[in-house]
């Protein structure tokens, strides 16, 4: 009875519960923690990286300073310049936007160096543009005459053109010159803001009975000086702050 007593004792009792292992506890912990935080920081890059780029969309009203310009931001330059975009070109160069203007020392021909669209008309002498980029010469540390780089700048067609640094000067000249507005390639909110102006909005209807919806090939000597005078009445108007819709951001 003895024995069998002592061997229902034995079988019956309940070890006490092993203590955890402090160092064990930590070591799981961690790689979980550690995951955790990787997943962390790179949910933190990519929202970084969707909000610059939505903001690259924005068309900016203040600029950067790059020695003595004042230029766009250069992630909004290079979406800009890598489509046609004339609706922003006239918010960009409007009365009182702070963006630095430049001004042609030579006809030139039109090319843009970022592959978007430019225009078949050449930069005229004393044209103004505005200033987009700064491209600056790469000559390796040595000093090489006629290396002064240049900049991609923006007409008021809408396109963008890449010059060399000596085709664009910063005085302005007496009678600067502008790229025609492209008044079929505009924002139908953008052309009833200009035809309710008194000045521009009957050039506009004159313009359109004369040439009859023509915008090249043979038009009549009528059609081509309505169309000049009211090419000068559209820059007038933006260039004296006339009100004009906020273009919507780039694609």
């Amino acid at each position: 009875m003895l024995l069998t007593g002592s061997l229902v004792a034995c079988g019956g009792a309940t070890p006490p519960p092993a203590e955890p292992d402090p160092a064990g506890s930590e070591a799981s912990a961690a790689p979980a923690e550690k995951a955790g935080g990787e997943e962390s920081e790179e949910g933190a890059g990519k929202k970084k990286d969707d909000a610059a780029a939505e903001a690259s969309k924005q068309v900016p009203t203040t600029c950067e300073q790059q020695d003595t310009m004042c230029l766009p931001p250069a992630a909004f330059v290079k979406r800009l310049c890598g489509g046609f975009y004339p609706d922003v070109a006239l918010s960009l160069f409007a009365k009182g936007t702070p963006f630095t203007r430049g001004y042609l020392t030579r006809d030139t021909e039109a090319w843009n160096a970022s592959g978007g669209s430019s225009s078949n008309d050449k930069l005229l002498f004393d044209e103004e543009v505005l200033i987009l980029y700064r491209r600056v010469a790469d000559t390796g540390g040595m000093v090489v005459s006629g290396a002064g780089g240049g900049y991609d700048v923006l007409r008021w067609d809408g396109t963008c053109a890449s010059l060399m640094t000596e085709e664009v000067r910063l005085h302005v000249p007496p009678k600067p010159k502008f790229a025609p507005i492209p008044w079929k390639s505009l924002d139908q909110k953008t052309r009833d803001a200009f035809q309710a102006d008194e000045k521009v909005g009957p050039l506009v209807a004159e313009r359109r009975k004369e040439c009859k919806g023509a915008t090249m090939g043979a038009v009549s000597a009528k059609c081509e000086k309505v169309d000049k005078q009211m090419g000068a009445a559209l820059i007038d108007y933006v260039r004296n702050g006339g009100s004009l819709p906020a273009p919507g951001p780039l694609p």
